[in-house]
């Protein structure tokens, strides 16, 4: 990341964010609005895009706009506690095993419909048999 400053289009190369999201970002107020050149062109410093790499990182990792919105204003002011921080990695976390708990459901049900298949017609097959009624599942969450 350069000192003197960057384009929108250099800072979504560096912080691998794309130019929208960065114009959407800015306009939520994820980002604050970078200073602009004469010409009116955002113009990102390196801590613009550091900012930006850490929403990036965030969004990866599966985090919604608000919280990423108030891990920004931890990050901001970093000589308080950790305990809001750690809250909204916790939930993430149990919204992650939740969601493993529900594919693995899935994976044992798509099993169970394959090993089902007669590999006949149609009309006895498991796998349009269980997606025509989701009664027929083994699961009832997935």
């Amino acid at each position: 990341m350069t000192k003197t400053g960057v384009s929108i289009g250099e800072a979504a190369r560096q912080s691998g964010v794309k130019a929208p999201t960065i114009r959407y970002y800015e306009q939520i107020g994820l980002l604050p609005a970078p200073p602009r050149t004469e010409g009116g062109r955002r113009h990102f410093d390196d801590g613009e895009l550091h900012r930006l790499a850490f929403i990036r990182h965030a969004r990866e990792l599966g985090f919604e706009i608000e919280p990423i919105r108030t891990l920004l204003a931890l990050q901001d002011n970093p000589n308080q506690p950790c305990a809001t921080a750690d809250a909204i990695a916790k939930a993430r976390l149990a919204d992650v095993e939740q969601r493993i708990r529900s594919l693995q459901a899935l994976k044992v049900e798509l099993e169970l419909m394959v090993e089902g298949c007669s590999h006949g017609r149609i009309g006895g097959c498991r796998v349009i048999e269980v997606l025509a009624d989701h009664g027929k599942c083994a699961h009832t969450q997935h």
